[in-house]
């Protein structure tokens, strides 16, 4: 009996083993199921004895746990891909994923110092209207607003047709101020009482109705409009206390 049981033992480990190649991981990162990416791609990076498979492996797993909120590790894990200088297309992924993984965590210099380095580095990028709009998304958190809208037009000017165009539009007619937005819904009706429960609980809300990517009016409940990052960050701690969803525009 002992010895069917290590025999299930060493061939269900076997499978495991074999299962995690990047097709596997990727799939992973496809579903959103980033703790089996991180698990997969980690077990690539002690295994593999493939330099390049193990350099994509990091990748992944950086990007898994970027996913996961783990910003430090992830930001570690981007490093280590780019210190490993892989061909140009990988290292401008990483130098991307890098940029996020700074903003996420709310290093908003550190992410437009990044992402202005890969411009310089790689200004022939592939996915150049990507790191204009890292640029531009670090310059708006940081009040450079001049800035900011040069990039969203260079988007909207070089890449009309790229993803990031019609967010760019969008941003643009954005006011110069921040704001927290606490919803965002096809349905007016919906956002109408969802501000109707904030000014309730003395808060300011209003209605911002922008054209989604799909082509829909979206009604966007936000609150306040403030001059200061830092006033917004604390309206939004306030406001997540009170169970809403919370993101800061611009």
């Amino acid at each position: 009996m002992r010895l069917f049981l290590l025999c299930f033992v060493l061939i269900v480990a076997s499978a495991v083993k074999s299962y995690a190649a990047l097709p596997d991981v990727e799939a992973a990162i496809m579903n959103k199921d980033y703790v089996l990416a991180k698990a997969l791609s980690s077990q690539m990076i002690k295994d593999s004895s493939d330099p390049a498979k193990r350099i994509e492996a990091q990748y992944y797993y950086g990007l898994a746990l970027l996913r996961l909120g783990q910003y430090a590790d992830a930001r570690s894990a981007f490093k280590s891909v780019i210190d490993t200088h892989p061909r140009q297309d990988f290292y401008d992924k990483a130098a991307l994923s890098l940029t996020e993984g700074f903003y996420m965590d709310g290093l908003y210099t550190d992410a437009l110092d990044t992402a202005k380095r890969l411009l310089t580095s790689s200004p022939y990028s592939s996915f150049l209207s990507l790191i204009y709009f890292k640029v531009a998304g670090a310059d708006l958190k940081l009040m450079r607003w001049e800035e900011a809208h040069e990039f969203l037009n260079k988007i909207i000017k070089e890449f009309p047709q790229s993803p990031e165009a019609p967010i760019a539009k969008q941003l643009l007619e954005e006011k110069q101020y921040f704001a927290v937005q606490v919803g965002s819904f096809l349905d007016k009706a919906k956002a109408i009482a969802l501000i109707n429960d904030l000014k309730g609980g003395g808060q300011y809300a209003y209605v911002v109705e922008t054209l989604g990517t799909d082509g829909q009016t979206y009604y966007r409940v936000r609150v306040g409009q403030i001059s200061s990052l830092n006033d917004a960050e604390e309206l939004k701690k306030r406001l997540d206390k009170l169970g809403y969803p919370t993101l800061i525009y611009p």
